[in-house]
């Protein structure tokens, strides 16, 4: 997203985190409604059209949107989703993309009042990691002309019981509706918005055996202090990695690995 639509998202975001700051509101269920207006609007591309049209005044869409589905959804939900498309967006899909950010925001928050957040994070970066070194469950879970409730019901069997309630709700959201996205770009965005939960960011690391607790909090602070701000450790062992290990934030790849310095000798010496 850019222009009108990043800040459209962000006060959308800030009206959320004010909705379930009330002990009141069932930060779950609110995920849930605001999944289902992000699947109708996702279907009905007219209607996502009107509700962005910039010719059109913010409260006319937002009196229209409350219309269609104010009896759909609790009124914390028709009044999120109407504040969001008074908004001005800059294109209609935009609009989508962000309800859909905010039912998983609003599903992680549910995790984070359980003290479950910790929980999630891990378990979706395991599901990641099981999903790409698997390549008939990738292949069942990507399967275009599979049926969706043929794919919650093989997710069912996989976390059902396994994993956190949440962590089920995110994964078979993205896997029944991937709108586009690979499975593993999905994954990677929850994840992301799982650490922001706790204005964390993510560092995938890789060693060639576990680190020790002590490993961990050091390696932790030290990126910490790198980058200025918490660090969330998903970790992963990859023999192939001889020695030290390789840290990946977001698109920055810190390497330290024996592997890695032979590649690059071995570059070196044929250059």
């Amino acid at each position: 997203m850019n222009g009108a639509s990043r800040e459209a998202l962000a006060a959308a975001r800030e009206r959320l985190d004010a909705l379930t700051d009330n002990t009141s509101v069932d930060a779950g269920s609110l995920a849930d409604e605001l999944a289902a207006v992000t699947a109708l609007l996702d279907r009905e591309v007219s209607l996502r059209r009107v509700l962005t049209d910039p010719a059109q005044a913010g409260e006319a869409k937002a009196e229209l949107a409350q219309r269609l589905i104010g009896t759909q959804v609790s009124g914390s939900a028709a009044d999120l989703v109407a504040g969001t498309v008074r908004s001005r967006w800059s294109q209609s899909r935009d609009l989508v993309d962000a309800l859909e950010e905010l039912a998983n925001v609003a599903d992680l928050t549910s995790a984070q009042q359980r003290g479950k957040l910790d929980n999630v994070e891990d378990e979706l970066f395991r599901f990641g990691r099981i999903v790409s070194s698997n390549t008939e469950l990738r292949a069942a879970l990507t399967n275009r002309t599979a049926t969706g409730s043929a794919k919650r019901e093989l997710l069912g069997s996989l976390l059902g019981g396994r994993a956190d309630a949440t962590t089920e709700r995110l994964v078979t959201r993205l896997v029944a509706a991937p709108r586009g996205r690979s499975l593993e770009s999905g994954l990677e965005s929850l994840s992301k918005l799982a650490a922001e939960r706790r204005d964390r960011t993510v560092a995938v690391v890789t060693s060639a055996v576990p680190l020790s607790d002590r490993q961990k909090q050091r390696l932790g602070d030290a990126l910490a202090k790198l980058y200025g701000r918490r660090m969330h450790l998903n970790l992963d062992v990859d023999p192939e990695v001889l020695g030290g290990i390789r840290v990946q934030v977001g698109d920055e790849v810190i390497n330290g690995s024996i592997a890695d310095r032979i590649e690059d000798a071995g570059r070196r010496v044929a250059g």
